[in-house]
Formats: C-alpha cells, sequence, structure tokens
C-alpha cells in the first residue's frame, strides 16, 4: 500500500479498513531527520495502531535561510520508509491543525508528555 496520500485519502482509508484502530498523528518539518524524530515516532506509535505523519509544506518551513535542506517530497519519503509510520501527508498550512481537523485522529502526539 502506498504511504504518502492526500489527508482526505487517508481518512478515507481509516474509514473504511481501521475503524477500530487507535490513530495518531504526529506533525512537524522533518528536515534533516535524525534519531530524536525516529525515537519519537517509535514511541507515538506504542499508543497508535495507525501512525500518520503530516509534513510542513516547503512555503511554510520558516528555519533559516536555504532551508529546508531537503524539500517537502523527500521529507515525505524518508518517513515513508520507516516501518514504524504507516501513512505520511503534506500539511499545505503553516500549522497540522486542517489536517487534524480532516483526519481526526484519536491521538495528536507532539511530545514526550
Amino acid at each position: 500500500m502506498k504511504k504518502i496520500l492526500d489527508p482526505t485519502k487517508i481518512k478515507k482509508i481509516l474509514e473504511k479498513k481501521y475503524k477500530k484502530s487507535r490513530v495518531g498523528m504526529c506533525h512537524g518539518v522533518f528536515d534533516l531527520l535524525h534519531i530524536g524524530h525516529i525515537k519519537h515516532f517509535e514511541e507515538a506509535k506504542k499508543i497508535s495502531d495507525i501512525l500518520i505523519v503530516s509534513v510542513t509544506a516547503d512555503e511554510f518551513v520558516n528555519k533559516g535561510p536555504n532551508r529546508p535542506a531537503f524539500s517537502e517530497n523527500l521529507r515525505m519519503e524518508s518517513l515513508a520508509a520507516l516501518s514504524c509510520v504507516d501513512f505520511v501527508c503534506l500539511s499545505d498550512s503553516a500549522t497540522a491543525i486542517k489536517n487534524l481537523k480532516i483526519i481526526k485522529p484519536n491521538f495528536y502526539i507532539k511530545g514526550i508528555e
């Protein structure tokens, strides 16, 4: 199954195949993917049957000159390669709010708390 999808398509898949699943969602830029990100996703997966990662679109990344270092497509591809991540989607706004309203996960996992 393809992992990188539009949030609306992810929602339809969830409604069709994963009605009783616990769905978790993480959101961020995830430029220069590192072990801290991976550990975050692994912890998020422990409380989620399905883990979705929402990625900030290039136009909304404000982390300094020449950033993001990797394009939104490369960042999404990297995340999709992780076994603990079930779906990846792009956020076409500065925050996760739009994707959260579409997908309506059981959990929004943003940090250790």
